[in-house]
């Protein structure tokens, strides 16, 4: 097995310790072999979501146990300085407390699949990066990617660890005052929790280096389309499979149940691994209850040769 790094995933912020994968019980193997014989040798399309970072200790926003999440939504961003300001204090809190995370044994089983030529395509409504981390190539990031920051106004990127270095010249002191006034929770794209309103209000925001506008995560916020080129790249990769697999999503959103709908309606098997209910379940053709990294793991090592 390869070397962990820590670190590597640039984008992934984890609050939770990793999670090594555990076996897949008996129960989920009898589900595990249908799905296996139902792949066959042909190739099919990878759905993921924040069900598969977990592991790697980046919380989710829907699964068991999560905590209710207002995110802030791209009309709130847009609308006032004050959205930004409270939105760039609490992320900068996030991104400087919470360490890197790396891919997991799901992530290197996507990979795997993609080496061995399972897949027509992988589509992650994921923004951390760790599938690239991983090793994965053919990747759709469809809701963006939080290594990078975009001006909303001249549209030129920037990474996300220099607007880091921005942000810390603008406000020194800023984060050790954090640290004393407490953090309550962390979010999965390193927004923060932070009860201390006078905190937020002293922070300074940067703006673009070179035109001076409003920056922003490249990345898709609530309120805020995907950018019609991955849609439909994402379409294509489904287009050319024998049948689409969703890997940790609740599909709550119609960015990724578009997918399922689109599948199930050319007659596609759809297979739903995830850890409670999705919105895609009455279209599944097999619906496995079970740990997505272990889950892909044992696929990866099971399915016969394309």
């Amino acid at each position: 097995m390869a070397e962990q790094r820590h670190g590597v995933g640039l984008t992934g912020f984890a609050s939770m310790p990793p999670v090594p994968p555990a076996m897949p019980s008996a129960d989920e193997l009898e589900v595990l072999v249908r799905i296996r014989d139902l792949l066959g040798g042909g190739r099919f399309a990878l759905l993921t979501g924040a069900g598969l970072s977990t592991d790697s200790g980046i919380p989710d926003y829907r699964g068991p146990g999560s905590p209710p999440r207002t995110p802030m939504t791209y009309q709130e961003f847009v609308k006032a300085a004050a959205n930004r300001q409270r939105y760039w204090a609490r992320n900068h809190i996030g991104w400087s407390h919470l360490r890197h995370a790396d891919p997991n044994q799901g992530h290197r089983a996507a990979a795997e699949l993609e080496r061995r030529g399972h897949l027509t395509g992988l589509i992650t409504q994921n923004v951390d990066r760790l599938h690239q981390d991983a090793g994965s190539v053919n990747v759709v990031d469809l809701h963006g990617r939080y290594d990078q920051i975009v001006c909303l106004d001249c549209r030129r990127t920037y990474s996300r660890r220099l607007l880091a270095g921005m942000l810390e010249e603008l406000n020194p002191g800023f984060l050790d005052r954090a640290k004393e006034s407490g953090l309550v929770e962390m979010a999965p794209d390193a927004d923060s929790t932070v009860e201390d309103q006078s905190l937020i209000s002293s922070f300074v925001v940067a703006v673009c280096p070179a035109c001076g506008g409003t920056l922003k995560p490249d990345f898709v916020y609530f309120g805020e389309n995907v950018p019609k080129d991955r849609v439909e790249t994402s379409y294509r990769m489904v287009d050319d499979a024998a049948a689409l697999v969703v890997a940790g999503s609740s599909l709550t959103v119609m960015s990724g149940l578009r997918f399922v709908r689109h599948a199930a309606k050319d007659g596609k098997p759809v297979v739903i691994i995830n850890r409670g209910a999705t919105r895609g379940d009455d279209k599944a053709t097999v619906k496995l209850e079970a740990g997505v990294s272990e889950s892909l793991t044992w696929l990866a090592a099971e399915l016969p040769p394309v």
